[in-house]
């Protein structure tokens, strides 16, 4: 009863992201790279970094994505003066009319939504950096001993221009590694960018309509841990982790050449759990290999340390990926 129940609700699920795909198409043109995988890591309740140059919409597609989930949007321009409390809010004192005592009191920061930009997070120092990245793990903020709780759901995006590296504070691995998503922001086809320019430079600007609530996207994620993968789909994911890290007997020619440190068992997680909102936004039953493989490069490579060697052969982690995915044959989990 149980599995019927969740099959019914899977096809809901495949239905109304069918419909909130519609309603960021309104604003958002192209993408639907980025905006799929944008969909699964919320899904999967993780985070996304998103790397691309200015001007690709990034701001756009978070606050359509907002608009259309029906959710709380805050965005937080990240400053080299930018401070923790900045983000995560802070205590001011007030005056008690009743008691007439003077009284601490928390204001939250704008840390406090569901859905958060934290736009070139790589531009404000490591200690507020850390900051939210603290928040992004624990889902709670500690002021003056209290815990805050985050609501929920929670999602933070994170922007980082890959061209402007003077002055930039890059993050540091163990903090890159909370990000679910590392997601490539391209630059858009001939097509795209007409239809860009056409509807940015009219009078009628796009309407979207909400089409998720919060407590729906709860339950959906809820249903996406309940999604059956088999175990050979299961190790295939770990099969491809473990050959990114050199020094290991998995490891291949090219990962002993131009790795210094692969991927840990968070890629493993996420590469599930990513396999499994995937199928589910898709209206199927059960994840697959196809669906790990779909879900591979967002996940590792951002996780992979590439070496000089790499860095002089011109050779980066996504290329990294893309030969992993190759000399893996979809049988390597065992059990086809």
């Amino acid at each position: 009863m149980e599995q019927q129940d969740d099959s019914q609700a899977i096809a809901r699920l495949h239905e109304s992201f069918t419909h909130l795909r519609q309603e960021l198409a309104k604003a958002v043109i192209g993408q639907q790279q980025v905006v799929e995988q944008l969909l699964v890591a919320m899904l999967a309740g993780g985070h996304c970094l998103l790397v691309g140059v200015p001007g690709l919409a990034k701001t756009l597609l978070v606050r359509t994505l907002a608009e259309a989930l029906s959710l709380r949007f805050s965005r937080i321009q990240f400053t080299p003066d930018l401070m923790p409390a900045d983000i995560t809010g802070t205590e001011v004192i007030q005056h008690d009319r009743d008691s007439g005592e003077r009284v601490f009191r928390f204001l939250p920061g704008p840390v406090f939504a569901n859905v958060v930009l934290a736009d070139e997070i790589n531009r404000t120092p490591p200690k507020t950096q850390a900051a939210l990245l603290e928040a992004m793990q624990e889902r709670q903020v500690t002021a003056g001993g209290q815990r805050h709780v985050l609501p929920s759901p929670f999602f933070v995006l994170a922007t980082q221009n890959p061209i402007e590296q003077e002055g930039t504070y890059p993050l540091p691995e163990a903090q890159l590694d909370r990000f679910m998503f590392e997601v490539l922001v391209d630059y858009p086809s001939d097509e795209e960018e007409l239809a860009i320019v056409k509807q940015t430079t009219c009078d009628a600007a796009p309407r979207v309509t909400p089409t998720l609530a919060a407590d729906q996207i709860e339950r959906y994620g809820h249903l996406v841990r309940r999604v059956p993968i088999a175990d050979h789909v299961v190790r295939y994911a770990l099969q491809l982790v473990r050959q990114t890290r050199a020094g290991r007997p998995e490891a291949g020619e090219t990962t002993a050449r131009y790795v210094t440190w692969g991927a840990g068992p968070r890629a493993s997680q996420y590469l599930v759990l990513g396999a499994k909102a995937r199928a589910a936004i898709e209206g199927r039953l059960f994840a697959s290999i196809d669906d790990i493989r779909a879900v591979a490069r967002p996940v590792l490579r951002h996780r992979i340390i590439t070496n000089f060697s790499a860095e002089a052969d011109g050779v980066t982690a996504d290329a990294i990926v893309e030969e992993l995915l190759e000399r893996t044959p979809v049988g390597a989990g065992g059990g086809g």
